[in-house]
C-alpha cells in the first residue's frame, strides 16, 4: 500500500471505486457489444462466418498478448500513464472500426482494441490494493466486479439497440465516445498510486526475473485459476443466449432482457455481500461460500436439465445464483493474488489477466459453438468450469492452509471480526 494513499485522493471513496471499476469494465464491455451486429457487419462489409470470428479471435490474442506487458509497465513507469496511453489507443482504435470499410481493416482494428483495453482491467486492480488496505481493498474490489460481471450481460444489449435503431458503425462511434470521456476523467481525477521508491527497473533481465517468479509458483498459478476460470461458468450462458434463450426456451428476442436481469442481480448481490463481509469473516471462509453455493447450483442445474424439459420458469435461476456466488469470492481471490508479491502487483494482475482472458477466449472461440446446441451440454460445461476453479482452490488450501487468513492487521476493529 502506497504510505502516502490518504493524500492522493480525498474525495469519496466510491468515487475512486466508480473511476476504477469503469476501466475495469471497458474489455468485457468491447467484446460483447458488437456481437448483435455479427450479421450486418457481415452483409455490409462482404464477410463470411469464420472472416467474422477473426474479428473476435484478433480482439482476444491482442488483449491475451498485451496483459502480459500492461502489469510490467504500470510498475515500471507509473499506474497512470498506462491507463491513458490505454485509453487514448482504444478511442483511436475504436473509430477506426467505425471507419473499416473492409473485413481487414476491421480484423486490424479489433485487434489494437483488445491490444489497449487490458490497461484498465489490469491496472485498476493494483491502483486499488496502492491505496487501500486490505479490508477496504475488499469492499472496492467488490464494487468494481459489480460494474466487471454486469458488462458482459449489459453490452449485448446496448450494441443490438445502436444497430438496430443506428447501424453497425454507431457502436463503434459510441465506444469511441467512451474512450475519450473515459480519457478526460482519468486525466483530471486519477492521481499516480505507485510510490517512487516501489517501482521495478524497466530491463529485460529485471522482467524475466518478475515473470519466472511468478509464472513458477505453484500458488499464484492455483489462485489465478480459482479467481478466472469459474467465471466462465456463467459467461458460457450470456455467449449461447440466442440459441439458449430462443432456441431451447422459446424466448422472443424482446424478452432476453429477463435473463440479463437476473444475471447482473445476482452479481450485484453477491459483490454487495462480499463487501459487507469483508474483514468480518477470513477470506478463505468466504471464498469457501462462494464456491459451495457454486457447487449445489451447478449439480441441480445439471440435474433438472437431465429430469425435466428446459423451461424459462427454472432454466434462468440457477445461472443468476452461480453469478451470486462467483461474485461473492472472486474480490478475495483477486486480492490474495495481489498480495502474494506486494512489489509486483501489476505484473501479478497481467498474468492473472492473462489465464483469465485466455480461458474465456477458449470458451468464446471453441467450446461455446461446440455445446450450445443443447442445455444438457451448457449445464455439463458449466459444471465443468466451476470445477475447474473448485479444484485449484482445495489444491492450494491443503498445500498453504495459511493462505486466506484473516491477520489483525488487515482487519477493522469489532467484535465480529474471526478466522
Amino acid at each position: 500500500m502506497n504510505p502516502e494513499a490518504d493524500q492522493l485522493w480525498r474525495a469519496p471513496r466510491w468515487a475512486l471505486a466508480v473511476l476504477l471499476a469503469v476501466l475495469g469494465m471497458l474489455g468485457p464491455f468491447s467484446i460483447d457489444t458488437y456481437i448483435p451486429a455479427f450479421s450486418g457487419i457481415a452483409r455490409a462489409l462482404g464477410a463470411g462466418p469464420v472472416e467474422m470470428q477473426q474479428t473476435l479471435s484478433a480482439y482476444l490474442f491482442g488483449f491475451a498478448f498485451m496483459n502480459l506487458f500492461h502489469g510490467a509497465l504500470a510498475d515500471s513507469f507509473g499506474r497512470r500513464p498506462v491507463i491513458l496511453w490505454g485509453i487514448a489507443v482504444f478511442a483511436f482504435a475504436s473509430a477506426g472500426c467505425a471507419l473499416s470499410q473492409s473485413i481487414g481493416q476491421l480484423v486490424f482494428f479489433r485487434g489494437l482494441q483488445g491490444l489497449s483495453t487490458g490497461a484498465g482491467i489490469v491496472v485498476s486492480r493494483a491502483v486499488i490494493r496502492d491505496m487501500f488496505p486490505q479490508a477496504q481493498a475488499q469492499q472496492v474490489m467488490s464494487q468494481v466486479t459489480i460494474y466487471f460481471g454486469v458488462a458482459p450481460a449489459v453490452a449485448p444489449i446496448v450494441g443490438g439497440w445502436l444497430f438496430v435503431h443506428t447501424g453497425w458503425h454507431s457502436i463503434f462511434w459510441f465506444l469511441t465516445g467512451v474512450g475519450v470521456v473515459l480519457w478526460i476523467a482519468n486525466f483530471r481525477l486519477l492521481p499516480e498510486t505507485l510510490h517512487v521508491t516501489l517501482r521495478q527497473p524497466f530491463n529485460m533481465r529485471n522482467l524475466m526475473q518478475g515473470y519466472w517468479q511468478l509464472g513458477s509458483s505453484p500458488r499464484f498459478l492455483l489462485l489465478a485459476l480459482a479467481s478466472g476460470v469459474p467465471f466462465n461458468g456463467m459467461f458460457l450462458y450470456v455467449l449461447a443466449a440466442p440459441a439458449f434463450l430462443g432456441d431451447h426456451l422459446g424466448l422472443a428476442p424482446t424478452e432476453f432482457f429477463w435473463f440479463f436481469l437476473l444475471t447482473i442481480a445476482g452479481i450485484m448481490g453477491g459483490a454487495w455481500i462480499s463487501g459487507r463481509l469483508a474483514g468480518k469473516i477470513s477470506p478463505r471462509r468466504q471464498i469457501r461460500h462462494g464456491f459451495q453455493i457454486m457447487v449445489v447450483v451447478s449439480l441441480a442445474n445439471v440435474a433438472a436439465n437431465f429430469l425435466f424439459t428446459p423451461s424459462a420458469a427454472w432454466a434462468l435461476l440457477p445461472i443468476a445464483v452461480f453469478s451470486f456466488g462467483w461474485a461473492l469470492m472472486v474480490p478475495v481471490v483477486t486480492l490474495l493474488v495481489l498480495d502474494l508479491h506486494p512489489e509486483r502487483r501489476g505484473l501479478a494482475s497481467s498474468l492473472q489477466a492473462v489465464i483469465g482472458s485466455t480461458a474465456n477466449g477458449l470458451v468464446a472461440g471453441a467450446i461455446a459453438p461446440l455445446v450450445m446446441h443443447s442445455t444438457r451440454a451448457l449445464a455439463l460445461t458449466s459444471l465443468l468450469m466451476m470445477s475447474v476453479g473448485l479444484a485449484s482452490w482445495f489444491l492450494l488450501h491443503r498445500r498453504w492452509p495459511e493462505i486466506g487468513r484473516l491477520h489483525a492487521a488487515d482487519a477493522p476493529v469489532g467484535p465480529r471480526t474471526a478466522r
